[in-house]
């Protein structure tokens, strides 16, 4: 039965993807400029003929509906069609890049729930203690904070002052580890380097906490309100009257019925990590989809943005339905989809 629910959700899903692929669609059709113009440069020598012959060549030269006609159709031959900037296939780029991207949402929500989850506690605990307003105050610093302000603030203080951080990149040339997973670091312990493991967690750290800084926050927060909620419930009470350790209650009754919230923010902040994070990519010059789309943009490259959002919102989709889940896990009274 949960299974049923599980595809039924997934179905569901089809019509936004469709949605956010003609509403891609027709907006990259309404930002000024002229792809052809951009591929061939202001300085080219070539003749209307060649520059007609390579518009037909991408469909340029027929009506927006055919066009996206066409388009539609060959997505659902799952082709995303070739980057005429790029001279290459959609779906090569993405796959090049999406590991880093993933390796950097990864690294920057261990770093917000690492942070976040602690803090909260805590907070709940000491309600209303000077531990509690200054990690609140503290919250309300991290949400306020631009990512992109954070980074250049984490590379002039750690990388070009105190020289302890590389400035951007992944790791240094010759030093990646061979290719496995496309995650260095994962692909660093599988392979066993060291070298590798060290440079790629160092190369990692600084656009990690940039990303992760307000997820961080908003997570710490609802991780403290989740927690005094059910801290003034009767089975809490009750478990503390029984003579059960604090730490126990806390942790076993207490955080465990918190954690519902705390799992719908933090599937949220993972969708926005991994779709959010172009400025920060752009600024630590990290290889990912975020530096893909923004070049897309600038060039005008239909089918490399096109492909490169439905990549993001296929990932908005499959994070909510994995919350689902792990609702069904935390409260099995709670069915597949009943929480959004």
């Amino acid at each position: 039965m949960r299974g049923i629910k599980v595809l039924e959700r997934a179905l569901a899903a089809l019509p936004i993807m469709l949605g956010v692929c003609v509403v891609v669609f027709l907006f990259m059709r309404l930002i000024p400029g002229d792809p052809v113009d951009i591929m061939l440069g202001e300085a080219s020598t070539a003749t209307q003929e060649e520059i007609d012959t390579l518009r037909a060549q991408f469909d340029l030269d027929q009506p927006i509906h055919v066009q996206l006609g066409r388009y539609l159709a060959r997505v659902v031959r799952g082709d995303l069609g070739y980057s005429i900037t790029r001279s290459a296939n959609v779906s090569t780029l993405i796959a090049e890049a999406l590991p880093a991207t993933i390796e950097l949402a990864l690294a920057s929500i261990l770093f917000a729930l690492i942070v976040a989850i602690p803090t909260g506690i805590i907070s709940a605990v000491k309600h209303n203690s000077i531990t509690d307003r200054a990690s609140m105050a503290g919250a309300f610093v991290g949400i306020s904070m631009p990512a992109f302000w954070l980074g250049i603030v984490l590379i002039m203080v750690f990388a070009v002052q105190l020289k302890w951080l590389p400035t951007s990149g992944r790791a240094p040339y010759g030093l990646a580890p061979d290719h496995v997973t496309g995650l260095y670091v994962l692909d660093s312990i599988i392979t066993g380097n060291v070298p590798a493991l060290l440079t790629s967690i160092k190369h990692l750290i600084l656009p990690a906490v940039a990303l992760g800084a307000a997820p961080a926050a908003i997570i710490t927060r609802v991780v403290r309100s989740s927690m005094l909620e059910v801290l003034r419930r009767d089975y809490v009470t009750f478990a503390r009257a029984k003579g059960v350790r604090e730490f126990a209650v806390i942790i076993r009754h207490a955080f465990r019925n918190a954690l519902i919230p705390t799992v719908t923010i933090t599937g949220l902040e993972v969708g926005s990590l991994l779709g959010g994070n172009m400025i920060v990519e752009t600024i630590f010059g990290w290889p990912g989809m975020g530096r893909l789309v923004v070049n897309g943009i600038f060039n005008r490259d239909y089918s490399l943005v096109q492909g490169a959002v439905m990549v993001y919102a296929l990932t908005f989709v499959l994070v909510n339905l994995i919350s689902d889940i792990l609702y069904t896990w935390l409260n099995p009274k709670i069915g597949v989809g009943e929480t959004s």
